[in-house]
C-alpha cells in the first residue's frame, strides 16, 4: 500500500511540474534560445510574440506566370536572436513562400514564379505607415522561404501584401508587442 501511495505522489508531482512549465500561448520563457531578454534604450524587453497568418496572394509573376505568394509572420517585442537585422525590436518578421507543393516542402512547387512583393503596413495605434518592396524569386518555396523584417513599432498593425505584377492583394492585422 505504501509503494502505490509513493508512486501516486511521484506521478502527481511530475504532472504538477509539467503543468507549471507550460508557457502561455504567444509567450516564450526566458529559457527559449531565440529570445534575448534585457533592456535597451527604448525600455524593457520581453519574449512576447504574436503570429499572423494570411491568405495566399495570387499573382501573375513575370507578367504571365500564374503564381502564388504565401505570407505569414511573427510580431515580436524583441530583440530576437534570428532576426534579419540584428537587434530588431517591435517589428514583424514576415516569411514569404512561393507556390504550393502537394507532396511536401521538398517537392516541386506549383505556382512558383518570380514576383516582387509589396508589403504595405499601417500602425493603427501610432499612425505610422510604410511600404517595403522585396523581390521573391521562384525558388523561395517552403524549403527556403524569403524573410522580410518590417519595423512597425508597437501597436495594432494592418498589413496588405500585393505584387508589382497584377495580383489579388490580401490583408491581415497583428498586434506588435
Amino acid at each position: 500500500m505504501k509503494i502505490s501511495h509513493r508512486i501516486a505522489s511521484v506521478a502527481a508531482a511530475g504532472l504538477l511540474g509539467a503543468a507549471l512549465s507550460v508557457a502561455a500561448p504567444g509567450a516564450a520563457s526566458a529559457a527559449e534560445p531565440w529570445c534575448i531578454l534585457g533592456t535597451s534604450n527604448t525600455g524593457e524587453r520581453s519574449c512576447v510574440t504574436n503570429h499572423m497568418s494570411m491568405a495566399p496572394v495570387l499573382t501573375l509573376g513575370n507578367g504571365l506566370c500564374p503564381g502564388m505568394l504565401r505570407p505569414s509572420g511573427t510580431a515580436f517585442d524583441g530583440p530576437l536572436e534570428y532576426s534579419s537585422p540584428p537587434g530588431a525590436v517591435h517589428s514583424v518578421e514576415l516569411m514569404i513562400e512561393q507556390g504550393y507543393s502537394p507532396i511536401g516542402e521538398w517537392g516541386s512547387a506549383i505556382g512558383a514564379c518570380d514576383a516582387t512583393a509589396v508589403i504595405d503596413w499601417h500602425n493603427v495605434d501610432t499612425g505610422r505607415s510604410g511600404s517595403v518592396t522585396q523581390h521573391i524569386p521562384a525558388n523561395r518555396t517552403s524549403a527556403t522561404p524569403a524573410w522580410v523584417t518590417v519595423d512597425t513599432g508597437a501597436g495594432r498593425v494592418r498589413f496588405t501584401i500585393r505584387t508589382v505584377e497584377p495580383s489579388i492583394p490580401v490583408s491581415a492585422e497583428v498586434v506588435v508587442p
